[in-house]
C-alpha cells in the first residue's frame, strides 16, 4: 500500500472513532515514535541511585530469574 494510499485510509477512519478511541490512537503512534512530552529525563543521582536499588535487590536476591517468569507465565495461560 502506498503512503499517498495509507493516509487517505488514515482521514477517512479517523473521523468514525470516538474522541476517546482517537486518544487512545494518539498515544499508541507516540509510543511507536517514543515521543512523550510528559515524560521527564531524570537526573544522573536518580539514575545511580535506581541502580544502587537494584543492585542491593540483586544481592538480596529479591529478583525473578527468567525461568521464574517463565514459570509463572504458564501459570497466567493456563488459568480458567
Amino acid at each position: 500500500m502506498s503512503a499517498t494510499q495509507v493516509k487517505k485510509e488514515l482521514s477517512t477512519y479517523l473521523p468514525l472513532l470516538s474522541d476517546r478511541q482517537q486518544e487512545i490512537l494518539l498515544d499508541m503512534i507516540k509510543n511507536i515514535l517514543h515521543i512523550d512530552k510528559k515524560e521527564k529525563h531524570i537526573t544522573i543521582d536518580q539514575y545511580n541511585n535506581e541502580l544502587d536499588v537494584a543492585m542491593q535487590q540483586i544481592n538480596e536476591e529479591k529478583i525473578s530469574t527468567h525461568a521464574d517468569v517463565l514459570i509463572k507465565s504458564e501459570k497466567w495461560f493456563t488459568r480458567k
